[in-house]
């Protein structure tokens, strides 16, 4: 399918961020705060709860592409229809808490119905972190044969860290960064590692092969305006000196 050209050149570049409000966050008042927080501190593109009028309500708001999540296909139908430029099956994350798993049947199932809903839509799709290592990447796969134009990755809510600092955001990241390295390196579409990252591991997923990052909690739990733009811009600092440092001749002096 043919992606944003906006988005397209930042996944090309490998410097997408995207920043994500929540799957069922419908506080119109607080994803707006998040979304201008976005667009000001120079992110990508912006992800949020598949509910037309909040679509609405955004679309008039920025210039940003429009990202819409749901587990659902029918939720994106009118999602899209409301003005979304692409639509993400997952951020799952919220669900775990509760119980609920999505095993890799039925992510795929979601997928096909999605695509016959939507065949020209941009659809990312999110490969849960439950499963075995080889088994997301196995499901990556067929998601992309089904007909998913991007990847996203995930694994932070499960994740307790032992250290604190650096240390402790490093553990955090691990198992949303290892499914990027394998993932990017099974798939020719779009790789997005969201979930647990922090300025800190944002250019680790990179690294890693990811052609973005995606940002949640690291955002939309800051309390204020400012922070969130700061902290964004951070993510946004952090994912281009990673590309800026690989085109540095080895032996330059810096």
């Amino acid at each position: 399918m043919s992606i944003n050209s906006k988005l397209q050149t930042a996944f090309s570049k490998q410097n997408a961020v995207k920043i994500i409000s929540g799957l069922n966050n419908f506080d119109t008042a607080k994803v707006i705060l998040i979304v201008k927080a976005a667009e000001a501190g120079g992110a990508t593109f912006v992800d949020i709860a598949a509910k037309p009028e909040l679509v609405k309500t955004i679309r008039d708001l920025t210039n940003l592409p429009i990202c819409v999540s749901a587990v659902k296909p029918s939720a994106f139908v009118k999602a899209v229809d409301a003005g979304a430029d692409c639509i993400e099956i997952g951020n799952f994350d919220c669900f775990y808490a509760q119980g609920i798993r999505f095993e890799a049947e039925e992510v795929l199932a979601i997928t096909k119905e999605t695509r016959k809903l939507l065949p020209s839509i941009p659809l990312s799709v999110t490969v849960p972190h439950i499963l075995p290592l080889d088994e997301q990447v196995d499901l990556a796969q067929s998601l992309v044969d089904a007909g998913a134009d991007i990847i996203q990755t995930e694994g932070g809510v499960s994740s307790q860290p032992t250290k604190r600092g650096v240390l402790g955001l490093i553990e955090k990241a691990t198992p949303t960064l290892a499914a990027a390295y394998s993932i990017s390196r099974a798939v020719s579409v779009p790789v997005l590692c969201a979930s647990g990252l922090s300025d800190v591991t944002v250019s680790m997923a990179i690294a890693a092969g990811a052609s973005g990052v995606g940002i949640g909690s690291a955002i939309n739990q800051l309390d204020n305006y400012l922070a969130m733009v700061a902290a964004v811009r951070s993510i946004v600092e952090s994912v281009n000196d990673v590309k800026q440092l690989s085109k540095v001749p080895v032996g330059a002096s810096h």
